[in-house]
């Protein structure tokens, strides 16, 4: 692993990197992977779901799980890319800050949360108006629960955005093997779980195996990530080796039916696959950023978290329509009626996901409100607030109840915790 990961020498708090000789700029790399990253992810949502309705429930199939194409996942499983591309992304903002780390933190909380806000808005009410309204329960039930779910992301960032500061020490004091010592834990959570049978301590891993992969991008940061095709080869093999001998299935998104997941928890296999795709990704790299289309990575980064938080509300917009209420259900995958709806499906979901991106983009910047002094254990009790409303809907959903409110109360808590107390 030496091999692949050299020691910086650079200060932790400051790291530089490929993004440094653009001082004035951003990294094209790093917004490209966040980018063509969440268009995989929205893609992958909006084209596997095999969906169809009787007597009154939604049944949702998934059409990976169609014999081979578990392949497909190795690369369209993008989330190690995803948090790989949000480690470089923190190094470079924090090396680049003139700020104390409190302060960054707080800056960073509030562009986690603050589009949170209208999602909220419209989700709490919207299932008690749609009842109302006569639609069925269940398929609705389904909706307010998978929105929320889909919130893990940000719950696990999060995390890895509130160590920054810390990891980069780390970083710096103990280079590669920081992220060892994380894969070493990857592989001691799998030990346990399979060989208890207990699934749930799997996820131990949400921490061992998403921070592995997000420890990496402080090694590109600092344009220290050497020998990508040895991590490209490594990361493959390994990940082939442990499907081909071990208990995890090829499938790197969760199928239903599947005793075991390799997403929900994450598992070493995961793991593997990330190491893969980010050497894969860094060897490419050159490639990527000539055919990088530059005007549509700065039209679509400031955009991003809307995308991710809307694009399934628009899912279920046009599945209530065409599937329940008009009742035509998604054909067969890979049927000759599947590849022929699929543009009219897509372009419906485009045609739904476009009015709330033009509405909802601009929670993508924070008001201009001050920040309070940044003190690490307010800052803290803040990042402890957000994380926790936001736990609370990815287990719960927007399902009626009182769950949602304590998530937007957390979720206010830790936004005012930001800001100037009044002086009394």
């Amino acid at each position: 692993m030496t091999a692949l990961l050299d020691r910086p020498t650079a200060a932790p708090a400051r790291p530089r990197g490929p993004a440094d000789a653009r001082p004035a700029g951003r990294d094209p790399f790093i917004d490209l992977l966040r980018v063509a990253g969440m268009a995989l992810i929205v893609l992958q949502h909006w084209t596997i779901p095999v969906l169809a309705y009787e007597d009154g429930r939604l049944t949702t199939g998934n059409a990976l799980s169609t014999p081979g194409v578990w392949v497909v996942t190795w690369i369209s499983q993008v989330m190690p890319l995803v948090f790989f591309a949000g480690g470089a992304a923190n190094a470079i903002s924090f090396g680049r800050s003139a700020k104390p780390a409190p302060l960054w933190l707080a800056v960073r909380l509030r562009r986690l949360a603050w589009p949170l806000l209208p999602l909220a808005a419209v989700w709490i009410p919207l299932p008690h108006v749609l009842l109302s309204l006569g639609v069925p329960a269940q398929p609705l039930g389904v909706g307010a629960q998978l929105t929320g779910q889909l919130l893990w992301f940000l719950a696990v960032y999060l995390i890895a955005v509130t160590i920054t500061p810390y990891a980069l020490r780390l970083h710096e004091r103990y280079g590669w093997r920081v992220p060892v010592a994380l894969s070493a834990g990857a592989v001691l959570t799998d030990v346990v779980r399979f060989s208890s049978g207990v699934d749930a301590l799997g996820y131990v891993n949400v921490v061992f195996v998403w921070l592995a992969v997000h420890q990496l991008g402080f090694f590109y940061a600092g344009g220290r990530l050497r020998h990508p095709w040895l991590l490209a080869a490594g990361g493959f093999g390994a990940a082939a080796l442990l499907v081909a001998q071990g208990p995890y299935p090829g499938s790197m998104i969760g199928l239903p039916g599947a005793e075991v997941s390799n997403m929900a928890p994450p598992t070493l296999a995961m793991l593997a696959v990330g190491l893969g795709q980010i050497g894969l990704a860094t060897l490419l790299r050159p490639a990527l950023v000539r055919l990088a289309p530059a005007r549509l990575l700065d039209w679509a980064s400031p955009r991003i978290m809307t995308v991710y938080l809307w694009h399934m509300p628009a899912l279920f917009a046009v599945t209530g329509v065409v599937v329940v209420l008009l009742g035509v259900d998604t054909p067969r995958p890979g049927s000759v009626l599947w590849f022929l709806g699929w543009p009219i499906w897509f372009g419906l979901l485009c045609l739904v996901l476009w009015p709330l991106l033009k509405g909802f983009a601009r929670f993508e910047t924070p008001p201009a409100l001050p920040f309070g002094a940044a003190g690490w254990r307010g800052t803290l009790t803040a990042a402890g607030l957000v994380g926790a409303g936001v736990l609370t809907l990815t287990v719960g959903g927007f399902a009626p109840g009182g769950g949602p409110f304590l998530a937007v109360f957390a979720l206010l808590g830790g936004l005012l915790l930001t800001v100037p107390r009044a002086r009394t």
